[in-house]
């Protein structure tokens, strides 16, 4: 038998065993049953762990300031960030919550056990999405053990469970590029109406900016559009100054 199986058999039992406990907007620690908390807005409470550095760290912590409410939001490593990242460019996120809470269950073998989410995020339809982060050939035995149970606690209340390894790097590069653009200081509304209508038909980055102004001041303006997906670019490819910029499609 080996050794991932040996873990595997203490998975969880019924899923009504689960508890959590998080911390409210308030820092009110609070701990239940995981049915009555589905609800609960981790993405306005404070992380359960703390993400301190210390001497000898593999990995770099450190905080991303997020667009999406204005908030510091922590991570555990380059990995951690760069998922944030992606959460924060996505539209369709309207909170995210580091270290959101803690999980509590009983293995089938009588263990107790815990596990803390990388993230939690509030979609704009008030769903929630559970996410850890953890490349492919990092997952020891007992991480997938909390993976699966964090995948079942989440199956139980109606909530999206991603573990994700590595992103893309190309579309991880473009999005950083233009996530330094991410602050409301580069919005410019008169600006704006005049780069949306540039490239309301589509057409190279550098050209289009020149048409309104100094692409030196006007840059910025554009990336940030980009960011906010005001204005769009194939984010799979290599973003230069040829690139084509265009609005986004409507569905």
């Amino acid at each position: 038998m080996t050794e991932l199986s040996v873990a595997l058999g203490e998975l969880v039992r019924p899923v009504d065993g689960f508890e959590i406990e998080y911390v409210t907007a308030d820092g009110v620690k609070t701990r239940g049953d995981l049915a009555a908390a589905w609800a609960a807005p981790f993405e306005q409470g404070g992380p359960v762990r703390h993400l301190r550095p210390y001497k000898g760290q593999r990995h770099l912590p450190g905080e991303w300031w997020s667009a999406t409410d204005g908030h510091l939001v922590g991570f555990e490593s380059w990995l951690e960030r760069d998922h944030l990242m992606l959460l924060d460019f996505a539209p369709a996120v309207v909170g995210i919550a580091s270290q959101p809470f803690w999980l509590f269950w009983v293995s089938a073998e009588g263990k107790r056990r815990s596990h803390a989410p990388d993230y939690f995020t509030r979609r704009r339809d008030g769903s929630g999405v559970v996410i850890d982060c953890r490349p492919a050939e990092f997952r020891k035995p007992r991480d997938v053990v909390a993976f699966e149970a964090a995948r079942r606690a989440c199956d139980a209340v109606g909530w999206e469970y991603r573990l994700v390894g590595a992103p893309d790097e190309l579309s991880v590069r473009n999005v950083r590029w233009i996530s330094g653009y991410r602050h409301p200081r580069y919005h410019d509304a008169e600006v704006a109406t005049r780069l949306r209508e540039v490239f309301s038909s589509g057409g190279p980055l550098l050209a289009g900016v020149e048409k309104v102004g100094d692409p030196i001041s006007m840059l910025p303006r554009v990336f940030h559009l980009l960011w906010s997906q005001e204005l769009t670019v194939d984010l799979s490819t290599p973003l230069h100054m040829a690139a084509v910029v265009s609005l986004p499609d409507v569905a």
